[in-house]
């Protein structure tokens, strides 16, 4: 652990999340046919990286001046993980929500772990139906749904 780079990170992820907030009031509250406004997600994402920025600050002078050592930089993850979030930025409106962030989850998770790639697929499918679930029924907003050709 890099103390001095984690306290610039959380200082600038603090920053994003600020922004964040500031910019989800500027958005719509609702939008047509839809309870929950755009407004809602950008708001909590904004407030929660604010709250774990904090929290990774305070950690910092928890932890004083102890140093880890350094690993290396893994650098294939990364471009696989980008690659995958590319991917799933372009194709989530013609291919669908639950689709799309299955594979993209499924596809990050092996990414970062490989050999266990069981429950890789039972969080991935759980976690992209739940919320498409959760979203869409009980609180009557809109997600790209499934593809026409399925």
């Amino acid at each position: 652990m890099d103390i001095k780079f984690d306290r610039i990170a959380s200082i600038a992820f603090l920053a994003v999340g600020v922004l964040f907030i500031i910019g989800s009031k500027h958005l719509a509250s609702s939008s047509y046919g839809s309870v929950v406004g755009p407004d809602i997600f950008p708001f909590i994402l904004g407030i929660l990286l604010v709250l774990l920025s904090i929290r990774l600050f305070y950690e910092t002078f928890i932890s004083g001046g102890e140093q880890g050592k350094k690993e290396p930089m893994q650098y294939k993850p990364f471009l696989i993980i980008l690659a995958a979030t590319l991917v799933y930025i372009l194709t989530l409106e013609s291919v669908g929500y639950v689709i799309t962030t299955f594979l993209f989850l499924f596809v990050c998770f092996q990414t970062m772990e490989r050999s266990k790639w069981i429950s890789s697929l039972i969080i991935s499918a759980a976690f992209s139906g739940i919320v498409y679930f959760i979203f869409v029924e009980l609180l009557k907003g809109t997600l790209p749904g499934w593809p026409i050709w399925f």
